[in-house]
């Protein structure tokens, strides 16, 4: 069987009209099918809605058992790409795409406080500084959709021996930090640190 990769993104959500992510993942998807031709290269674009996102993450990871999952989300104060070392089992009392609140304050009830990514954070930061793109490491992915869908990648994709991790991306990719072609050819770099190390 071949290995394979699942990308996914967001959609809109509220101040968020135009999510870049939604744009970015389905041209990075057919770029990685071109660069990793032995991976099979699944992508999504995630409703940005506490009900639907953690539950669809965990459909597609039982689907299709990647080896890597990569997931995208923007983040306002990103100043280019921000990778996240771990998730966090807490949920922020903010409204999603449909206006509605996390139902708790926990990603998972009776979950690990926190999960640590399974790809590795600060060497892909390295390679992309030394590529010449902005970069950082994060510890802190938010309480919103984007830590609830990498904290359920991380504790289910384990069962599937799924390694997963999550890039913020600037919610604007029309320029300067990260104009649109670098944000997909950096994305392409984040993807060959973490299958080939």
């Amino acid at each position: 069987s071949h290995a394979s990769i699942l990308l996914t993104g967001f959609g809109a959500f509220p101040g968020i009209p135009d999510n870049a992510t939604a744009r970015l993942v389905p041209v990075l998807a057919g770029a990685a099918r071109t660069a990793f031709p032995d991976h099979c290269v699944h992508a999504e674009i995630l409703k940005t809605e506490w009900a639907d996102a953690p539950a669809r993450v965990e459909q597609l990871l039982a689907e299709h058992r990647p080896d890597l999952a990569l997931h995208f989300g923007v983040a306002r104060d990103a100043r280019g790409f921000r990778i996240e070392r771990c998730a966090r089992n807490t949920c922020h009392a903010t409204v999603d795409a449909m206006e509605r609140l996390p139902p708790a304050r926990h990603v998972l009830a009776g979950g690990a406080d926190t999960h640590a990514v399974g790809i590795p954070a600060d060497a892909i930061v390295r390679h992309l500084k030394d590529e010449g793109y902005p970069a950082a490491a994060s510890d802190d992915a938010g309480g919103y959709l984007c830590n609830a869908v990498l904290y359920h990648s991380l504790h289910h994709g384990r069962a599937h021996g799924t390694r997963a991790g999550f890039v913020h991306l600037p919610a604007d990719l029309s320029g300067p930090p990260l104009p649109f072609a670098d944000a997909l050819s950096g994305s392409l770099e984040i993807l060959k640190v973490c299958l080939h190390g």
